[in-house]
């Protein structure tokens, strides 16, 4: 990795998540962000994702991000939280009586750097699932997913490859034409174990 966040700094770009998603909420403001620690000026991609919480079960309620680094890490935190509880078009917006049954996880990205093929198929090899995220781009068209997505769902690089593909809105197939970028990035990542609970560093392994 080229960026590297200890656990307290990790534990405070959460929490940072989740007072600017409640202060939203509750107030319609932005949350005060009074002053950060030094490494949390690098401006670097960030992504936010909301789980729901039901018994043993975990569902997604909002994931959005910046893919490359446009912000300072604390700036950029705060406004993908708030716009991931509020504005992912796939969900109606988080109340804040649900914020006691959402975990809060925070992705921290690396520059995404594009893999350069001879030929299409070589992709597969030059995937490490459980390390890599990865950007699927053809023409306007853009799927991002995150390295964890693949883990969760127990894909295999060449199901990962099809998955970012169907999210650009192109054909499974995609990544196979010649004209199609793919790019990789990894990605440090922190969550709560619980609603409002520790906060911990989530280990990947591949499939």
């Amino acid at each position: 990795m080229v960026f590297k966040l200890s656990s307290e700094e990790g534990e405070y770009i959460v929490r940072l998540a989740r007072r600017a998603i409640e202060t939203a909420l509750r107030s319609g403001q932005t949350v005060e962000l009074g002053d950060a620690p030094e490494s949390m000026k690098t401006s670097c991609g960030v992504f936010v994702t909301l789980n729901r919480v039901e018994g043993s079960s975990h569902s997604l309620r909002g994931c959005i991000g910046f893919p490359y680094p446009v912000k300072p890490l604390f700036e950029a935190v705060v406004e993908v939280a708030v716009s991931a509880a509020l504005k992912d078009p796939r969900f109606n917006p988080v109340s804040i009586e649900e914020m006691d049954s959402i975990t809060i996880e925070v992705s921290v990205l690396t520059p995404p750097e594009p893999i350069s093929v001879e030929r299409q198929e070589q992709y597969l090899g030059l995937i490490e699932v459980g390390k890599d995220g990865l950007i699927v781009s053809r023409g306007t068209k853009r799927g991002l997913l995150l390295p964890q997505v693949p883990v969760n769902w127990g894909w295999d690089s060449e199901e990962f490859l099809t998955q970012c593909c169907l999210k650009a809105g192109l054909q499974p197939d995609a990544w196979l034409l010649p004209g199609t970028e793919v790019s990789k990035f990894r990605a440090i990542i922190f969550s709560e174990k619980t609603p409002r609970g520790a906060v911990e560093q989530v280990e990947l392994q591949g499939c």
